[in-house]
């Protein structure tokens, strides 16, 4: 089923690949290895290069999918029997046993939450039904400050802990990982790569990506970060990656207008409502897809001054497209340009 989450196919909203290299090997029995196909919504993408005794695409394949059926099975919001969405049909003062990959994202989720005082959670779910951009959305459109006011108190990442196995709650809040379970799956995928000998890869899943080594040719796996657009992709800057995640977050493909006012799916938990800064995308390079994830939703939903000053102040390497009058304007921050000063084109 649909992943149609509030970072709605974030492949067509900030990265897309390059210069992939020929297809064929180079003399020494090593060929470029590509498969792909649906998941969460969109599509997933594996690139690897294939040497001597390494396995045939499709028993990558095989193992591939493995990890995104489970990962699907555990935190999908658009089935019914998911793990998470059995334990969200629960009520307040309740606990369910839950895999070790969901505790993870939890806690993970809880960290960005205290780091941000609150505007990135886990629990939105609820809100974003409301305004129309969830699962089990409606209509777009805003609110009643009554209606608001009765599903802000299902929100709160603090109504959420942990007892050894299990996932508690103590309000009947309802969590949504489709802001940190893709990037959670690239891990999880180039884990498995490693394990099986593959070094050279390319892994990417609804945008989320990492990349390890090198193409087929020797040279490093490139992504172009996108300009805002909503008619066709246009490269803003060309990176090379080689052993980072990269994920961008991104307002500008899902959102809604009503009464001349622009209302988008990112949301501030804080204020129960869109986010209505200037800050158009977001692109965060970092060891752990998951993280960049994670920390490209924070930043977007802090804006272009608050997040500017969390990215610096946390080392994070961070890529900002910024709304003016004139169109868009850049701003990378320190840690970015360490990691991609010698690496732009």
């Amino acid at each position: 089923m649909p992943w149609e989450t509030w970072e709605l196919l974030k492949w067509w909203q900030g990265v897309f690949f390059l210069g992939l290299g020929a297809l064929s090997g180079c003399g020494n029995g090593d060929s470029l290895e590509t498969f792909g196909g649906p998941t969460m919504g969109s599509t997933y993408s594996i690139k690897y290069v294939r040497h001597a005794n390494l396995p045939a695409a499709k028993d990558v394949q095989i193992q591939v999918e493995k990890i995104l059926a489970e990962v699907d099975q555990q935190m999908s919001t658009y089935r019914s029997d998911s793990d998470i969405e059995r334990f969200n049909d629960l009520p307040g003062n309740r606990c369910q046993k839950m895999p070790a990959p969901i505790l993870k994202l939890i806690r993970v989720g809880e960290q960005l939450s205290e780091q941000s005082e609150g505007s990135y959670d886990l629990t939105v779910e609820p809100l974003l039904n409301l305004w129309g951009f969830g699962p089990q959305g409606r209509e777009e459109k805003v609110p009643d400050a009554e209606a608001l006011a009765q599903v802000r108190q299902r929100v709160g990442y603090q109504h959420l802990r942990i007892e050894r196995d299990q996932l508690c709650k103590d309000a009947a809040v309802e969590v949504d990982f489709n802001s940190i379970a893709a990037g959670y799956a690239v891990d999880t995928i180039a884990a498995k790569l490693e394990a099986m000998g593959i070094h050279d890869y390319l892994a990417e899943a609804t945008g989320e990506l990492k990349a390890a080594g090198r193409k087929l040719d020797g040279s490093a796996w490139k992504i172009a970060l996108e300009e805002p657009r909503d008619d066709q992709q246009v490269a803003q800057r060309i990176i090379k990656v080689q052993g980072y995640g990269v994920s961008t977050s991104g307002d500008y493909r899902n959102y809604f207008q009503q009464d001349g006012r622009r209302y988008s799916h990112t949301f501030d938990a804080r204020t129960g409502a869109p986010v209505s800064h200037a800050l158009a995308s977001v692109t965060v390079i970092h060891p752990s897809a998951l993280m960049a994830d994670g920390l490209s939703t924070l930043l977007l939903i802090l804006g272009p001054e608050r997040g500017w000053d969390y990215a610096q102040v946390h080392d994070i390497a961070a890529f900002f497209v910024i709304r003016a009058d004139t169109g868009f304007v850049t701003r990378t921050s320190q840690a970015f340009e360490r990691l991609s000063g010698d690496k732009t084109e």
